[in-house]
């Protein structure tokens, strides 16, 4: 049985609505049950599945999953909007550019896109329609401003494609920085043309930022200081070699739980079973997909399937500029049919030899790849950020969607950026 067959199979299991995981296990065994002296037996997947997640890096996901349960509940995104909208909300547009920086925290904090979608969203989007802004346009921002979540460091993809390539977690979160806050300045400038163009509610504004300057710009730093100290202390402590990703990410959690429960009192030690939970029932699939995708980039390993695919291309796209946009259109389509997870543990080993051979850095290579999925959340038809979104206010996916255009083009653009620059995302290394 070929690669490419296996590979068909599995594209075929997903169109028919069969589970990422069970479709990545029945190709994965596929091989070893067609052909009896093929190595990767049954017993091989299943040994290659659990030994696939027997990773010190990989803690951190389950960490930073539990830290992002925790600070959603505990408020942090509300602290962080408030403050945000002090500097930002007398200005054009600055209500909507305070829920874009505040996306960029809390991705800094939870590493998770649906997670920040999900904790900003459902605070800022009824306060942004309260003030006049379209119902759609509300969701559509937060859906979009929420790919940062997976860009800005820490960020679960880099942790991913770290654990598939063996580069550095710390380097691919210092990389990220810059694409990140390339990607924000964008989204801001985006909903300061729309808002020139389709105007705001001034009076609205100023009565609910006026309640925030009563306060006084020092009373409302002091209430958001703990929120916004907390990426300062992981990013820190990773960067200044004190702590690993994975030190980091459990720091991560007994911060945002000291915060919540005994400065901001915004939940109660009785609740932490219920969080634990959440936390578990958000982590046990990415961990099914996690062990299943590990076999499986395994077993396409054995069968020689990343040379092929590397020989292939480089036989037939001499060009590096037609090279990369190539990788790039198959990694955009790629993200719109299939999750983060799997996608970067499947296709690097496949990408990788081939970005190396015309002389791509990996750091840099990986940022391009989690951009490029990152652009995958806010694009049907899988696009969770778009259902979480919908979930919050009932808009229609696709219309979502459709708002959403003038955004995911910039997105694109900040895409092609960071391909052809690659000094944006090695700068900082």
């Amino acid at each position: 049985m070929s690669g490419l067959v296996i590979i068909l199979l599995f594209f075929v299991f997903l169109a028919l609505a069969i589970p990422v995981a069970v479709s990545l296990g029945i190709v994965s065994v596929l091989p070893g049950a067609m052909d009896e002296s093929f190595t990767a037996s049954a017993t091989f997947v299943i040994r290659s599945m659990v030994g696939g997640i027997d990773s010190f890096p990989l803690l951190a996901v389950p960490m930073f999953v539990l830290a992002g349960v925790l600070m959603s509940h505990g408020k942090i995104s509300t602290k962080l909007f408030d403050v945000f909208s002090y500097c930002f909300g007398r200005r054009t547009a600055g209500i909507p550019a305070a829920v874009i920086v505040t996306c960029l925290f809390y991705g800094a904090i939870s590493g998770s896109a649906p997670a920040t979608v999900a904790a900003v969203g459902s605070m800022t989007i009824p306060l942004l329609v309260e003030l006049g802004y379209e119902k759609d346009f509300s969701t559509a921002i937060v859906a979009v401003a929420g790919g940062l979540g997976v860009v800005i460091p820490p960020s679960i993809p880099f942790i991913m494609y770290g654990l598939a390539s063996g580069e550095s977690v710390s380097q691919l979160f210092i990389a990220g920085i810059i694409p990140g806050c390339l990607i924000a300045l964008l989204l801001i400038g985006y909903a300061y043309v729309y808002c020139k163009r389709h105007g705001e509610d001034k009076h609205k504004i100023a009565y609910k930022v006026e309640e925030l300057q009563q306060k006084g710009f020092w009373k409302v730093l002091a209430d958001s200081f703990w929120a916004i100290l907390s990426p300062v202390i992981i990013l820190g402590a990773i960067y200044s070699g004190v702590a690993s990703p994975t030190e980091a990410a459990v720091i991560s959690v007994f911060y945002s739980l000291v915060v919540s429960l005994f400065i901001y009192k915004s939940i109660r030690i009785g609740e932490l079973w219920r969080f634990l939970g959440e936390a578990m029932r958000t982590y046990a699939p990415i961990l099914f997909i996690l062990t299943a995708s590990m076999a499986f980039s395994r077993v396409l390993t054995l069968m020689q399937v990343p040379q092929l695919v590397s020989a292939w291309i480089l036989g037939n796209f001499t060009n590096m500029i037609v090279l990369l946009l190539m990788i790039n259109v198959f990694l955009l389509l790629v993200g719109m049919v299939m999750d983060t997870t799997p996608a970067i543990l499947i296709l690097t080993p496949i990408l990788l030899p081939i970005v190396t051979a015309i002389g791509l850095n990996p750091i840099h290579f990986g940022v391009m790849m989690v951009v490029n999925l990152a652009i995958g959340f806010v694009t049907p038809p899988i696009g969770v950020n778009l259902f979480v979104a919908s979930s919050l206010t009932k808009i229609p996916v696709v219309l979502i969607a459709r708002k959403a255009v003038g955004m995911i083009v910039l997105f694109l653009f900040a895409l092609l950026v960071v391909t052809f620059v690659p000094v944006i995302s090695l700068l900082l290394i």
